[in-house]
């Protein structure tokens, strides 16, 4: 097996000695090269010819966003995995760098115990993940369309993977999305696609850890002008238009005498997530029955699954986001596979039937 060759990029010497030395027990990983900053990791980048992008983003010089944009435009496909404390400005950044194409972020802890358990049980299995699912890509399709919808993988899947089809989709009272590993960009992508005064709640799941919600709700109001907030127990559902559930806590939908309201609690993580989509996706079926909308975006695992299995059950719709579009096809892959699918859409195309379905007689957004 061809070692995985791993580009360190950290103004830490200390850091980048023992990622070197704790990454490279693993007789599959080589550490490619190393640099102090993003000015020498770009000039490293050709020569030492890596499969993956260790950066972190406190760095002098060029810092870990500025590197980022820079290696986007000559690196559109070569992974990334952010790799930051978890301090305000850190956090900040760690969202923005996912928007900006990153494909992964893990926290750097303080203590040399910690890193060791950390490179053991997030980055070893992060980084054979993204390599893996990019060697794949680069099999299936040794030229990337400049047009996603017309990609060869976007029709292979729709050749091999039959959609739904049934009876006349029930308006739609509520949208409920799942995302993870490259979630961030496609969230953005697709929310911007529907109407700024949007009276349809949306609510999301998107694998993130704790601290990081509030800043990517925040960054997500921004990018797309809706009101997007972090969810909090007791509030109404139609007091924001689009909800994240909060990291470390399920997000669900509960009836009550004055309506409709989040609860939020740290029942055992289902996945090993919690949040988990199943979760919200199940709550949701439970109480809107067939006028729930679900949405799997791109991510690791399977997660939205069996959420997705309940909504189809209460007579709702269910769509994916298309392999070719997807950073990791696996949670929306898994529901397509399914055949919980009803159509397999690129983000563009994702957040457009979403307006399609609001605007459907009946439908809170046509009044």
């Amino acid at each position: 097996m061809t070692p995985i060759r791993i580009l360190i990029v950290d103004d830490s010497s200390t850091t980048r000695l023992m990622l070197t030395r704790l990454l490279t027990r693993d007789p599959n990983i080589e550490v490619a090269a190393t640099a102090a900053d993003g000015l020498i990791a770009l000039a490293k980048l050709e020569q030492s010819q890596p499969d993956l992008v260790l950066l972190d983003l406190e760095m002098p010089q060029l810092n870990g966003l500025e590197t980022l944009r820079a290696l986007r435009r000559q690196y559109p496909v070569l992974p990334v995995i952010m790799f930051s404390r978890l301090t305000k400005r850190g956090t900040a950044e760690s969202v923005e760098a996912l928007f900006l194409g990153a494909d992964d972020y893990i926290l750097k802890p303080d203590s040399s115990d910690a890193l060791e358990q950390c490179v053991e049980q997030e980055l070893l299995p992060r980084i054979r993940t993204l390599v893996e699912l990019r060697a794949r890509a680069r099999l299936a399709v040794p030229t990337r369309s400049t047009n996603p919808d017309d990609s060869q993988r976007t029709l292979a899947a729709k050749a091999a993977i039959s959609l739904r089809t049934g009876s006349a989709a029930a308006r739609v009272e509520v949208v409920t999305i799942a995302a993870s590993t490259g979630g961030p960009a496609v969230l953005a992508t697709v929310l911007a696609a529907l109407p700024s005064d949007l009276k349809t709640p949306v609510l999301i799941v998107q694998h993130i850890s704790v601290g990081f919600t509030a800043a990517l709700a925040d960054r997500l109001s921004q990018r797309t002008g809706l009101v997007v907030k972090e969810a909090a127990a007791d509030l109404p559902l139609d007091a924001a238009q689009v909800w994240i559930a909060a990291a470390g806590h399920h997000l669900e939908l509960a009836r009550n005498p004055a309506g409709v309201s989040l609860r939020l609690h740290q029942e055992p993580p289902e996945h090993s997530c919690r949040p988990a989509a199943d979760v919200l996706f199940r709550s949701a079926a439970e109480v809107f029955g067939p006028a729930v909308l679900g949405v799997v975006l791109t991510g690791m695992g399977v997660d939205g699954l069996s959420g997705s299995q309940a909504i189809v059950d209460a007579g709702g719709r269910v769509i994916v986001q298309d392999e070719a579009s997807s950073v990791v096809w696996g949670m929306a892959g898994s529901v397509a596979r399914a055949g919980l699918a009803d159509a397999m859409l690129t983000p563009v195309r994702v957040g457009r039937m979403i307006r399609q379905r609001l605007s459907e007689p009946g439908s809170r957004e046509s009044h």
